[in-house]
């Protein structure tokens, strides 16, 4: 497979590698030219930017490869590489900004990112290898399109997986470091409830049945999240594109109520987020089945830079200088693999 994805690489044709979570199975589907083809419910591996354009690696006329995927043992060590004070001040002031906007009533809650710029040339296939094996409980992938662009990242967090008409999906929010984890402040269970409520106000239309679980922790790499399951049985594979267009964005990506969010993303990120906090994975129109995931702990591979993309969910109890470090801690999962 590594042969393949030197020869697509070398002739810019796109390709996509992906690892299920707590999987050691690689698969890879390599297609045969260099179109952009727009998602329309065909089958094949779904790549979404967060502002919702929608496109497509199709199974058909494409190469699918399957290999056993062999891990090292991962270096666990984590180094904190320094930020400008600029970058903190101003992501900061942002986020001073948005607790203003909810302390007078325009929203409650907000997601507010930033873009970490590295000048640094990486080797793909071994940079990937390495992302793959730190972080086994992730849905990991790597994306390649001469005209869209290589991503690459290891996302915790499912949008929704469907198979014989039952659902699943998950409300995830809150960060805290694993090491120093004791327990959830109210304003992380807010924070998550915003989004569990948001998932379940709009499943109720296209689903038979739903069940919710109590909220637990779950651990991604050196962080740990807030988590619930909602699951259940949906109509059919026309509800399962409605539910997805109901939810994306999310409240975790996005913030609530969502168009009041979304533009003051719009008015004060000042930076396109492309695939960041959009989504991508398995669709098959056939068997009616999607394994799709929120495009999370992701970086950007361009020439000689790497874009590393990180967000945190602002509420009205939020501290903008601890928002600020919950994103250095996140861009060290990408920083780690560089």
């Amino acid at each position: 497979m590594l042969d393949k994805v030197k020869k697509h690489l070398e002739l810019r044709l796109p390709f996509v590698l992906y690892l299920l979570p707590n999987q050691n199975k690689l698969y890879g589907l390599f297609q045969k030219d260099d179109f952009i083809y727009d998602f329309k419910g065909q089958s094949g591996f779904v790549f979404v930017s967060f502002d919702d354009e929608k496109h497509i690696i199709p199974s058909e006329g494409s190469d699918f490869m399957e290999e056993e995927f062999s891990f090292d043992s991962a270096n666990q060590t984590e180094v904190l590489i320094n930020y400008s004070e600029n970058e903190k001040k101003h992501f900061e002031d942002i986020v001073q900004k948005a607790l203003n906007s909810i302390q007078n009533g325009n929203f409650e809650k907000v997601v507010l990112s930033r873009k970490i710029e590295i000048e640094k040339k990486i080797e793909l296939i071994e940079t990937f290898s390495r992302l793959a094996n730190r972080y086994p409980t992730a849905f990991r992938y790597l994306f390649f399109h001469p005209k869209i662009g290589c991503w690459m990242g290891a996302t915790p967090e499912q949008l929704i997986k469907v198979e014989n008409n039952h659902f699943e999906t998950v409300s995830l929010a809150g960060t805290h470091q694993k090491n120093s984890f004791e327990k959830w402040s109210s304003k992380e269970i807010q924070e998550q409830q915003i989004v569990t409520d948001y998932i379940l106000d709009n499943l109720h239309k296209e689903v038979l049945s739903v069940k919710v679980s109590e909220p637990f922790t779950v651990e991604a790499g050196s962080l740990v999240h807030l988590k619930t399951i909602i699951s259940g049985e949906v109509h059919s594979i026309e509800n399962t594109k409605n539910i997805i267009q109901n939810l994306h964005p999310t409240p975790a990506v996005c913030g609530f109520p969502k168009e009041k969010a979304l533009q003051f993303i719009s008015e004060n990120e000042n930076y396109d987020r492309k695939f960041y906090a959009g989504y991508l994975g398995l669709w098959n129109e056939e068997e009616a089945s999607a394994n799709l995931f929120v495009n999370l702990r992701c970086l950007e591979v361009e020439e000689n830079k790497i874009n590393i993309y990180v967000g945190c969910g602002i509420t009205g109890e939020s501290n903008p200088e601890n928002e600020f470090f919950e994103t250095e801690h996140k861009s060290q999962i990408m920083k780690s693999i560089l």
